[in-house]
């Protein structure tokens, strides 16, 4: 048997896949919902040369609610199951490398890396579980900067908190570039 294994680290279509093997559906803000775990979780893949037979497609569950649509502050999702990124938080704070545009100036709070409102509003995460992987623990470091410490981060200290986190992807200007941003909510 010959195979390769996938965490975030190829364009796959994961989310799609799992929602073909019964694991859950896509919710109207794109993510995959499973009844018992929200959508909090993280997906992997594994493509095989090895015949399987997958369970059948989970059926929607998100009914009338639109929780997620209604409290995007940048109106990302403009229709069920499409998010514009173009005009999405985790974009615009992980993705983009030039400006943010000033069109937003005001509209996403204090997020300078990624955001999750749209789940943080979906009924469907009251099932969620806290994990209890200590390697995806919040450096104590982390959580007790200030905003002074924010403001004030150097690229070494940058470097050397978050070299192995997922705030590498922004990079040190990316992310000083969305707390200034930020700061000037009202420019």
């Amino acid at each position: 048997m010959e195979g390769r294994a996938f965490v975030d680290s190829a364009p796959v279509m994961e989310r799609q896949w799992a929602q073909q093997s019964g694991i859950g559906w896509l919710g109207k803000n794109s993510l995959l919902i499973n009844k018992r775990q929200g959508s909090f979780f993280f997906l992997a893949e594994m493509i095989l040369d090895l015949e399987l037979s997958p369970d059948a497609p989970h059926a929607d569950h998100c009914g009338t609610c639109s929780r997620c649509i209604d409290a995007c502050p940048t109106e990302a999702i403009p229709e069920e199951g499409v998010v514009d990124a173009s005009r999405c938080i985790s974009y615009f704070t992980i993705e983009l490398k030039e400006a943010i545009p000033d069109g937003f100036k005001g509209s996403y709070s204090d997020w300078i890396f990624g955001c999750d409102i749209c789940q943080d509003v979906c009924p469907w995460n009251r099932f969620s579980m806290i994990h209890r992987e200590p390697e995806f623990l919040p450096d104590n470091e982390v959580v007790n900067m200030e905003d002074d410490d924010w403001i004030e981060l150097t690229e070494e200290v940058f470097n050397k908190r978050f070299g192995k986190s997922a705030l590498k992807r922004s990079g040190f200007e990316g992310i000083k570039r969305n707390i200034r941003f930020v700061r000037d909510k009202s420019k």
